[in-house]
């Protein structure tokens, strides 16, 4: 190579690197100083970029960090370049609900979107009528009436959990105590739950006292989750992410796929008709009810929605309880001076236990079994929030 092609291949290299150091300094100073949402308050780096945002998700702190944000720069806070959070009661309906004369805020596609290679389903469907046509398809399962007829079957594993915990206990006895990790057993029986009223059929954990091998293998893809949502916050990791997925673990993610796909086809072929949430879906249906690849999917992704969320409220719920002994003797109290027998604990009974239920909301507001709050986009031309102007694209 001559001494002028060396010349410009190093001048070339050199502009390079500065324009990649540079770069990302003169965005964090735009972010600051001349973006649109310069004026909303918040941390400057979290404003600049969206690295700290990024890293409190994967340490998993960053529900907390949120609030401690929230708590120093008030209830309207920027936490990224593109997003903001409101800790305002009036957001929940500007957000949520259809406003006359606004346009309809739609889910944030890095949260929200499908899995490659498969269809939507009703937690990833973003556009608004084929979300309504398959949130109307299951609501029928999710009503007060329907969860009277599932009844017997919650008991029958609660029943269950109850007896496999009293058999550890009796394992203890004569030593000093006995100490339980009650987190799997929270699993095992909302899986079992879930299984029975999705499928028709049990996981058996609590059977087995162990995870189904599915399950274990379903509980590492949750973890993986803000991993993928952090990916997609820089497309060119995520395009690297996915070529780098070994054959060995697309294998294992299509045998996960195809368990759902036999449980939901065996469950469909049932010819005695039960109480669960399946007998209420019109799969096939395609004005009223859910395609076959629909109900796939989407009872894929309600296997998790409905079971280790449920057990993640609990254990940490049952955290808090017994490390405020005070409020765990209120909430026994109330209990036990309401029911003398197991057959009175019915649902109807127990929604007139109000130290109960406070006890639940408060452990849904502590414990969130969710990464983050999965937003929203402010529709194309901006529109307001709580009275702030946003710009269309925003993520809040």
């Amino acid at each position: 190579m001559s001494a002028d092609a060396e010349s410009q291949t190093a001048r070339l290299l050199n502009t390079v690197l500065l324009i990649l150091i540079i770069y990302p300094i003169l965005r964090c100073i735009y972010n600051i100083y001349f973006h649109p949402l310069r004026n909303i308050p918040g941390a400057y780096s979290w404003s600049a970029s969206r690295l700290p945002f990024v890293y409190s998700l994967l340490r998993g702190t960053i529900v907390h960090d949120i609030e401690k944000l929230h708590r120093r720069y008030g209830p309207v806070l920027r936490i990224a370049p593109d997003e903001v959070t409101f800790a305002q009661p009036e957001a929940w309906s500007d957000i949520f609900q259809l406003r006359p004369g606004h346009q309809q805020f739609l889910k944030d596609p890095v949260w929200w979107k499908r899995q490659p290679g498969h269809p939507e389903s009703l937690i990833s469907a973003i556009d608004a009528e084929p979300h309504a046509r398959m949130r109307k398809a299951l609501a029928p399962g999710f009503t007060p009436r329907a969860l009277r007829g599932q009844e017997p079957i919650l008991h029958l594993y609660v029943n269950l959990l109850v007896e496999r915990l009293l058999k550890q206990v009796k394992k203890g006895r004569g030593t000093q105590g006995v100490e339980i990790d009650i987190g799997p057993w929270f699993n095992f029986v909302t899986f079992d739950i879930f299984g029975d009223l999705g499928f028709g059929e049990s996981f058996d954990c609590l059977q087995h006292s162990r995870y189904h091998p599915w399950i274990a293998l379903l509980f590492n893809s949750v973890k993986a989750a803000s991993f993928v949502a952090a990916a997609r916050f820089y497309p060119w990791v995520e395009m690297i992410l996915m070529k780098c997925i070994p054959p060995s673990l697309r294998k294992m993610q299509q045998a996960h796929f195809q368990q759902i796909v036999d449980k939901v086809q065996r469950r469909l072929n049932y010819e005695q008709q039960r109480p669960d949430i399946m007998s209420y879906v019109a799969v096939g249906d395609p004005v009223n009810g859910l395609s076959i690849d629909e109900t796939n999917v989407t009872f894929m992704v309600l296997t998790t929605a409905g079971s280790e969320t449920t057990a993640t409220v609990l254990g940490g719920t049952l955290n808090y309880l017994v490390n405020h002994q005070d409020k765990l003797n209120i909430l026994t109290q109330e209990i036990r001076g309401r029911f003398h027998r197991i057959e009175e604990i019915t649902l109807d009974a127990l929604r007139n236990l109000p130290y109960l239920n406070a006890t639940i909301n408060e452990g849904l507001r502590l414990c969130p079994p969710i990464p983050w709050v999965l937003p929203r986009r402010v529709p194309p031309g901006g529109d307001t929030v709580c009275g702030n102007w946003l710009p269309g694209g925003v993520s809040i």
